[in-house]
């Protein structure tokens, strides 16, 4: 065989195997995406029932990722038992918080040509208070202490915080008079002390204090802030670099944070950090894993968050003083809320 004829018959092997390889790809995805609407064996039992988010027993609620009929759904468990059986909804979310017997609900409507997105304000029962429109795609979700203040935050344009190729939308409603802040870029910004204008401003990931303070991140320059805000004065002003999807404790000293570290991957550039408002101190945690989540305190010694997992999402805990080590929560479970 000549050189020539060897190195043809080679390369109509490789585009035979790649062929072969391709197809073998798109059948087990294929098979994978059909079997999401088919009970989940191995997974956590799932029951269709009542889910309140009146305050009473300590409850976690989530958005259900178990495979099956009810994949989506807000679904709640004992807070002492997030493995236990899962009590559904019905009612489906991308993103969810919940405090004080108020929630949110980010959802998608499938369109003929596209989706589009809308953030739902919840009573205690799970029915729709009010509507709003989303200006993309949901990515953040919290609703302040009393439940009088909801906050969203979508992504305009790009779906990654990785990069710097994104825009962010982030509003805040008011659900005593409905109230409505759509985009909190216009709220008059101080860096560093003095007044601060940009074309590159974004905002996301409110984490509330009360029912006018706020913490989030702001991104210009190239860089990212943490800000505490003002609702009545519509201001954000500095406080310290390199935060991203602040969550404040519940005795509001402190935010939980991911914090892009030096030498990690571009597309995985997050650890979960803890930041004491105070002394602006900076603790990492022992979660070692890429982290891209806004956290949530269990309580004020530990934190929960998701990673990527087998049927999309797993929760993890972890303590937030720096010690110990990262545990699994709860498998196939995204946007907690702990209520009660």
């Amino acid at each position: 065989m000549t050189g020539n004829r060897a190195r043809l018959v080679i390369l109509l092997l490789a585009v035979v195997l790649l062929g072969a390889a391709g197809t073998a790809a798109v059948r087990y995805a294929a098979d994978r995406s059909g079997k999401r609407d088919q009970e989940q064996a191995g997974g956590p039992p799932v029951h269709p029932g009542t889910v309140s988010l009146r305050p009473g027993g300590r409850q976690l609620v989530v958005r259900n990722l178990v495979w099956g009929p009810h994949r989506d759904e807000l679904a709640t468990v004992p807070a002492d038992r997030p493995d236990g059986p899962r009590t559904v909804s019905g009612v489906k979310c991308l993103r969810f918080h919940a405090a004080a017997g108020t929630g949110v609900c980010l959802q998608a409507e499938q369109g003929v040509l596209e989706d589009t997105y809308r953030a739902v304000v919840l009573d205690s029962q799970l029915h729709e208070l009010r509507h709003f429109p989303a200006a993309g795609i949901p990515t953040r979700a919290r609703v302040s202490p009393s439940g009088h203040l909801v906050a969203w935050t979508v992504f305009v344009s790009g779906d990654s915080y990785a990069g710097t190729d994104f825009s962010t939308r982030t509003a805040i409603v008011d659900t005593r008079d409905w109230s409505l802040d759509d985009n909190l870029e216009s709220f008059a910004v101080t860096k560093d002390g003095k007044p601060y204008r940009a074309s590159d401003l974004n905002i996301w990931g409110v984490t509330f204090a009360d029912d006018n303070r706020f913490y989030a991140t702001l991104a210009t320059g190239g860089q990212t802030y943490l800000v505490q805000g003002d609702v009545t004065a519509r201001t954000l002003t500095t406080l310290h670099q390199n935060v991203e999807c602040p969550s404040l404790s519940p005795d509001g000293t402190r935010v939980a944070y991911k914090k892009r570290v030096a030498g990690a991957s571009p597309d995985a550039p997050w650890r979960l950090y803890v930041l004491d408002l105070a002394t602006m101190t900076e603790t990492a945690t022992a979660e070692q894993r890429n982290i891209d989540d806004q956290a949530l305190w269990a309580d004020g010694g530990t934190l929960v968050y998701a990673l990527p997992g087998d049927y999309g999402s797993d929760l993890w805990a972890v303590p937030a003083d720096g010690s110990g080590e990262a545990r699994r929560l709860m498998p196939s479970a995204v946007a907690p809320a702990y209520l009660g």
